[in-house]
């Protein structure tokens, strides 16, 4: 009688101990899932906000190269004899750099040294590679560009309102910030080589160059 009673419940036992595990493991794969998602939407986000940056510098050169009409006028490019720092530095009208700025426009070393960060950080950006480095340019670059504009100026060196809309955050303080999170975060793995860059042996050794 006993092991009739034990015949007749072990599959009803071994058919609940089985609904218990199914429904169990499909918890998990669904607790899995959404941890996935989750991890993968930042991801993206930083991936997509470091392929715009990238962009941002990117297209400043080449529209400063050739002269596509937005920021530079047509005929006006770098391949047509225009500089790139120029207009720019020569209307400084604010800022304890003024002068210094002054003196720097339309020089070759500053056309050359402005134009090969503007290619090398959009490049590296939109490559998801070197990202460190891009990122350290690139603050640099901004903290400049920064200072030639002086935002904390209410009035211009002539007198007139600056027009300035903030006195400390404007869009370079926001690139140069975009920059380093995407190189704190690694954000070259997705939508981008940061992967094959990072198993260089050079990179391996030196991992600042990440």
């Amino acid at each position: 009688m006993a092991v009739h009673e034990h015949t007749h419940r072990s599959p009803g036992f071994r058919m609940a101990a089985a609904f218990r595990w199914n429904r169990t493991g499909s918890g998990s794969r669904s607790a899995v899932s959404a941890r996935s998602g989750t991890h993968t939407a930042p991801a993206y986000a930083l991936a997509s906000l470091r392929v715009l940056t990238g962009f941002v510098f990117l297209w400043a050169f080449l529209d400063k190269t050739f002269g596509l009409g937005y920021a530079t006028a047509s005929g006006k490019g770098w391949t047509d004899g225009g500089s790139p720092t120029k207009g720019f530095l020569s209307s400084v009208a604010a800022g304890p750099m003024e002068s210094t700025f002054h003196s720097w426009a339309g020089d070759t070393w500053a056309d050359w040294l402005f134009m090969v960060g503007l290619l090398g950080i959009g490049l590296a950006v939109m490559a998801g590679v070197a990202l460190r480095p891009a990122a350290l340019a690139g603050t640099a670059m901004m903290a400049l560009m920064w200072l030639a504009e002086w935002p904390p100026a209410k009035h211009l060196s002539n007198g007139e309102p600056s027009m300035s809309t903030n006195p400390f955050t404007d869009y370079h303080v926001i690139y140069a910030l975009a920059l380093i999170a995407v190189a704190a975060a690694g954000a070259g793995t997705t939508w981008g080589l940061g992967r094959r860059w990072a198993r260089l042996p050079v990179v391996h050794v030196h991992t600042w160059l990440r």
